[in-house]
């Protein structure tokens, strides 16, 4: 009973996020992928913060890079991308030395976000990137909510069936 429950908990919010990531026209991944990042970085609000932080930080170094490496074309030619993400993500070993700032997975999460988005380098077209990492954070915790209800119940089921015996 319990799989069957926790089938129907997933099955549900994967369903609903999908049907609502599909309506508002999402990237139905960046949702997903935001939803895994909370299981795999914390499985609570306050513990997945820094990480959710990290992965904005990825977005906003994906258009340091978008914008400087426009800049280094002109001047370098086709070297000025690669010259632009050797800096900024070798900085990153320079980075994740600094407490609250070194979950490289994490920024890296918003790199892919970023790049495979690509959004115009615009504030909103680039704030909007954050409605389904948001949605997607909302969704894996109304899913673990759902989750961590029916463990304490067939918990409690399964106690009081062992104390009859």
């Amino acid at each position: 009973m319990k799989t069957f429950l926790t089938a129907l908990v997933m099955g549900l919010c994967g369903a609903l996020a999908v049907f609502v990531s599909f309506s508002m026209g999402w990237a139905t991944w960046v949702m997903f992928l935001a939803w895994v990042s909370y299981y795999l970085f914390g499985k609570s609000i306050k513990v997945y913060i820094p990480s959710f932080l990290q992965i904005i930080a990825g977005i906003v170094m994906g258009v340091l890079i978008q914008s400087i490496s426009g800049l280094l074309v002109p001047a370098i030619g086709a070297l000025g991308f690669p010259v632009t993400v050797f800096v900024l993500i070798g900085s990153l070993a320079y980075v994740s030395k600094i407490n609250g700032l070194n979950n490289i997975p994490a920024w890296f999460l918003g790199l892919i976000i970023f790049f495979g988005v690509h959004p115009e380098l615009q504030v909103i077209p680039v704030l909007e990137l954050l409605v389904p990492i948001v949605a997607g954070v909302v969704f894996a915790l109304i899913n673990d909510t759902g989750l961590k209800y029916i463990n304490s119940i067939t918990h409690i089921k399964n106690k009081n069936e062992h104390i009859r015996k």
